[in-house]
């Protein structure tokens, strides 16, 4: 019996030994396949992790290198501006990177529609650069004949006080540089402000359009009708204030009365050192070259704050003269030491403060030329004297070509040619527009005038024009106003 039980004791410890190592065998299984799913879990959560990291700091990247070339932000979304410079390769997400939608990379590795840069970095092609006067010089330059090159350096004069037929026709075929206008082409304001918009409509190339506007005996716009106009005080009592600020803001009231109207170029101011009893008298300034220098100046920087063009006029100094060029030649009997110390001081401070544009007179230097040849017309003097010797770079114009003290001694084809070579880009006043380019284009076929100096005195035109002339007009409540009043009434 003890030995049946000791059998049977031994049978059932075997048998819970089989199944407590088959319950252990058991435990250790799923423990082991749990531990493989909580580590698929486990890669898979971290990897997720990883990839949302991922398309956040690509996110952020986008959005700093988008930020850093447009400054621009849509909805949240990082859009790269077109207008801004392009993003450097290294700036770049890598392909492999770019996120999908279920945040996975694609087969196709093709950026999502969110957070995606721009497919193209290159500015936009509707936003153009605008010129330079440089580039629209030489652009315009390029375009033109040479009968248009000529018609450049021509400001001629017309007829009548409201645009005809025949002034159009001209404007249009002989594209001259600039027109200038008088007293009687001036009538009612209105019909004034719409003659001077045609004229300036039908150039293709931005017009000048001048007058005579210096003050005192010398100023067209009184003959206005309509409107009330500032009197501008002579400019031998605006010499006496010896105010520099004064004179700069009758400059400016100078400058509004005229683009109120349309002008954009003033022959004006004049630079000649006044002589009792001498031809120019109360149109200059003083008799002291360093009051005309100072006082002359200021006005003609009021003139240009505006955008109006002064001229200065008449080198090398018409003070002293006593006869009128328009009736004939007057002689300027100084030796150039002299010119230096009175007649030039004036000019040569106009050139210090950036001079564009001087007026050359109708008057002989025979001692600095030794000859009778009119300064308008001399190399000796606009060349040798002006450009070389006192370091001026800008326009040469000469006085109306239309005065007996020139045209009794020459013919027009020579006084072209001849005011050409000695360096003058602007022909104020010719005959016509049409001969006097027929004239020119035969002295350059005749080998007389180089086209290379109408190429540069035309490349100087267009440069002033694109630069340093107002096109628009301004109120015409500036014309006549209280307020310009209050300031020539402070001239006594």
């Amino acid at each position: 019996m003890r030995k049946n039980k000791k059998k049977i004791f031994m049978i059932a410890s075997t048998c819970l030994c089989i199944i407590l190592a088959f319950l252990a065998f058991v435990t250790i299984t799923n423990q082991s396949k749990m531990s493989s799913i909580n580590k698929n879990n486990s890669n898979f959560i971290h990897s997720s992790i990883n990839d949302s990291k991922s398309n956040i700091e690509e996110s952020n990247t986008n959005f700093t290198n988008t930020n850093s070339d447009s400054n621009s932000l849509s909805n949240s979304n990082i859009v790269t501006n077109t207008n801004s410079s392009s993003l450097s390769s290294s700036n770049k997400p890598s392909v492999s990177n770019k996120p999908t939608t279920s945040n996975k990379p694609t087969t196709s590795n093709k950026p999502t529609t969110s957070n995606k840069p721009s497919t193209s970095n290159k500015p936009s092609t509707n936003v153009t650069k605008p010129l330079t006067a440089a580039e629209k010089t030489e652009e315009a330059l390029k375009k033109m004949t040479l009968d248009e090159k000529i018609g450049q350096m021509l400001i001629v004069s017309v007829s009548g006080k409201s645009m005809t037929s025949n002034i159009q026709n001209m404007i249009k075929k002989y594209k001259p540089g600039g027109i200038i206008l008088f007293a009687d082409n001036l009538g009612n304001y209105q019909t004034t402000i719409n003659f001077i918009s045609d004229m300036k409509k039908n150039s293709s190339i931005p017009l000048i359009v001048s007058v005579d506007q210096e003050g005192g005996r010398v100023q067209r716009l009184t003959s206005i009708t309509g409107k009330k106009v500032t009197n501008i005080p002579a400019m031998s009592d605006v010499g006496k204030m010896e105010d520099e600020n004064l004179a700069y803001s009758i400059g400016t009231v100078i400058a509004e009365e005229l683009l109120a109207l349309g002008f954009n170029m003033d022959f004006a101011p004049v630079l000649d050192v006044a002589v009792p009893n001498a031809y120019i008298s109360s149109r200059s300034f003083s008799t002291d070259p360093q009051i005309v220098s100072k006082i002359a100046i200021s006005l003609s920087k009021g003139i240009s704050s505006k955008g109006v063009i002064p001229v200065y006029k008449h080198f090398p100094g018409h003070g002293s003269t006593v006869a009128d060029s328009h009736y004939e030649l007057p002689l300027l009997s100084k030796t150039k030491a002299e010119l230096y110390d009175v007649d030039l001081v004036p000019f040569q401070y106009a050139i210090q403060n950036d001079a564009k544009v001087i007026m050359i007179g109708h008057l002989a230097a025979p001692k600095i030329t030794n000859d009778n040849l009119p300064a308008s017309l001399s190399k000796t003097l606009i060349t040798g004297l002006l450009k070389q010797e006192m370091g001026y770079k800008g326009l040469v114009i000469t006085d109306s070509l239309q005065m007996k003290g020139i045209t009794n001694h020459y013919s027009q084809k020579e006084i072209y040619e001849m005011a050409i070579n000695a360096g003058v880009d602007f022909l104020l006043m010719p005959e016509s527009a049409e001969k006097a380019i027929n004239n020119i284009k035969a002295s350059i076929k005749e080998g007389k005038i180089k086209e290379s100096k109408i190429n540069e005195s035309v490349r100087k035109i267009l440069m002033l024009k694109y630069s340093s002339m107002k096109t628009d007009n301004i109120s015409i409540n500036y014309l006549g106003s209280q307020a310009h009043q209050n300031i020539v009434d402070k001239v006594k």
